[in-house]
C-alpha cells in the first residue's frame, strides 16, 4: 500500500514539473514582439498580402501580438490568424501523392498563406498550383527541388544534394537554360529507374518497367519512390521505409544514379535564371560541412535548418558560420498510412522569413524586369508566354479585351512587388515602350498588335 502521506506531499510537484516540461514541449513562455520582430511582421505580411484587396495587419496590431521563445507568431494576419509559409512539398508531377490542385487546397486547409511547390526536376505544377492558388487566396512560390551530386576530387566523398530553387510569379528569366537542365535530369531519371528495376531482378525480386512507369503517370520522370511503391504492390516490402532501408538507400544494393549536374553548376544556372538556392535536407548528407562550405562559394544562398520538430542548432551554427539564409519545410507527399511531416507544420521565426525575402525580392524584382523588357523589345507571342506562363488567369484578370501593354505590366508587378519595387527608372522606361501595344484577349492565345 503507497503511503498517504508521501502521495501528498510528492505529487503536486511532480505535477508542476511535468506541467513546466509540458509547456518547454510546446514553445516556451509567450512574449511581445521586440520592435525588430514588429517591423519584420510588417514586411513580410505586407508582400504576402500584395495581390489581395485586403489590407495587411497594421503595425500597431502587429505589436500587440506574441512570439514563443524561437520568434515564431501565434497569432500572425488578419483577425488573429498566422501567416504560415511551406516551402518545400511535392505534388504527383513528380513523387508526390496528390494533384498540385489538391496540394493547394490541403495548405489552404492547414491555414498555409505561402506555398512554394517544388517538386523533383520539375516545375509542370505550376500553373496549376497558381489556378488553384488563387481561388484559396494562397500565395504561390514557384519552385523546383533539382537533383545534384556533389563530387570532389576525393571520388569516395561523392554523394547525391538536393538544391531548392524559389522564384518570382513570372518563373526562372531565362526559362529555356533552367528547363535544359532539368530536361537531362529527367531524362535521366527514366534510365536510372531502368537500372533500379534489373538490379531488383537480379536480387530474385522480379519487377517490371511497365508498373514502375503506370505508378509514375503520364509524363512524369520516375523516382525512387514510384519503384518503392511497385515494389510494395509486388509484395516484396510492406511498405515505403522499408524499400528504401533495404535495397534503394544511396549506395544500397538496388540504387542507381542518373544525369544529374554537379551541384555548383545547378547552382549557378539558379542564380543565372533569377532563383534563390536553398540546400534542402543537410541533416541527410554524409560530410555536410564539406558540401555547405563548397556550395558557399559557388554562390548558395540559403539552407534548411527548421523541421516540423523544430531548430536543428548544428545546421543553424554552419549557416550562421557561412552566412547563410535559414529555411526549412515539411517536405511534404501526401503519402497515406505514412508518417511525415504535414504541410504548414514547419515553424519559421518572423526574422528568418524577414530576411528570406529580403534577400529575395531583389533577385526576383531583377528576374520580373528581364522578362518583361524582353518582351518590350519584342513584343511577341512567345516572350508573352514568358510573362503569363505560371499565372495567366491571375495576371490578365481584370484586363479589358483590349488593353496597352501598360496595364499588364502594372497588373504583373502588383502581384509580387510593392509600390516602392515598382517605381523605378527601369520599370517606367519599359512601361513608356509599352503604351504603344495593345493586346487582345481572343482566345487561348493572346495576339500582340502594334498600334
Amino acid at each position: 500500500m503507497v503511503d498517504d502521506a508521501f502521495v501528498s506531499k510528492e505529487n503536486p510537484k511532480k505535477a508542476k514539473d511535468k506541467k513546466k516540461k509540458n509547456k518547454k514541449k510546446r514553445g516556451g513562455t509567450k512574449k511581445k514582439m521586440t520592435a525588430e520582430q514588429t517591423l519584420a511582421f510588417k514586411a513580410v505580411t505586407e508582400w504576402v498580402y500584395l495581390d489581395q484587396q485586403s489590407s495587411p495587419p497594421s503595425v500597431s496590431s502587429a505589436s500587440a501580438r506574441v512570439v514563443d521563445d524561437f520568434g515564431v507568431q501565434k497569432t500572425m494576419g488578419r483577425g488573429g490568424e498566422k501567416v504560415v509559409f511551406e516551402l518545400h512539398s511535392h505534388s504527383k508531377c513528380s513523387d508526390g501523392f496528390l494533384s498540385p490542385s489538391k496540394l493547394v487546397e490541403r495548405a489552404h486547409g492547414n491555414g498555409v498563406k505561402v506555398l512554394a511547390l517544388t517538386d523533383h526536376d520539375t516545375m509542370a505544377g505550376i500553373p496549376e498550383a497558381m489556378e488553384a492558388a488563387r481561388r484559396f487566396g494562397i500565395k504561390i512560390i514557384p519552385g523546383v527541388e533539382i537533383s545534384t551530386i556533389y563530387s570532389p576530387r576525393n571520388t569516395e566523398a561523392e554523394e547525391p544534394v538536393h538544391i531548392l530553387a524559389y522564384y518570382s510569379c513570372c518563373g526562372p528569366a531565362k526559362f529555356e537554360e533552367l528547363e535544359n537542365l532539368l530536361a537531362n535530369i529527367r531524362d535521366g531519371r527514366y534510365l536510372r529507374a531502368k537500372d533500379m528495376i534489373l538490379k531488383l531482378n537480379k536480387l530474385n525480386l522480379p519487377l517490371k518497367w511497365e508498373h514502375v512507369a503506370r505508378i509514375a503517370g503520364k509524363g512524369v520522370a520516375p523516382g525512387r519512390v514510384h519503384v518503392a511503391r511497385a515494389m510494395v504492390e509486388a509484395g516484396h516490402v510492406e511498405n515505403l521505409k522499408q524499400a528504401f532501408a533495404k535495397y534503394l538507400y544511396d549506395g544500397g544494393p538496388a540504387y542507381s544514379t542518373g544525369s544529374e549536374p554537379l551541384a555548383e553548376e545547378a547552382i549557378q544556372v539558379i542564380c543565372e535564371t533569377g532563383g534563390l538556392a536553398v540546400l534542402a535536407h543537410p541533416w541527410a548528407l554524409k560530410n555536410p560541412v564539406a558540401v555547405i562550405r563548397w556550395l558557399k562559394d559557388a554562390g548558395l544562398h540559403g539552407l534548411e535548418v527548421y523541421r516540423s520538430d523544430g531548430k536543428l542548432a548544428v545546421y543553424s551554427d554552419l549557416a550562421d558560420a557561412y552566412g547563410l539564409l535559414k529555411l526549412g519545410g515539411s517536405d511534404f507527399h501526401g503519402r497515406v498510412g505514412n508518417s511525415e511531416s504535414e504541410l504548414g507544420s514547419v515553424n519559421l521565426p518572423v526574422l528568418a522569413l524577414h530576411d528570406f525575402l529580403k534577400v529575395a525580392r531583389p533577385i526576383w524584382c531583377g528576374a520580373i524586369r528581364d522578362i518583361l523588357e524582353n518582351y518590350a523589345e519584342e513584343p511577341s507571342d512567345t516572350n508573352l508566354e514568358r510573362i503569363t506562363r505560371y499565372g495567366r488567369t491571375r495576371i490578365l484578370k481584370g484586363i479589358a479585351p483590349s488593353s496597352c501593354g501598360t496595364d499588364l505590366i502594372d497588373r504583373c508587378l502588383s502581384l509580387w512587388l510593392t509600390n516602392e519595387e515598382r517605381q523605378n527608372a527601369e520599370f517606367e522606361a519599359i512601361k513608356l515602350k509599352l503604351s504603344h501595344i495593345s493586346i487582345n484577349q481572343g482566345g487561348l492565345h493572346v495576339p500582340i498588335e502594334s498600334k
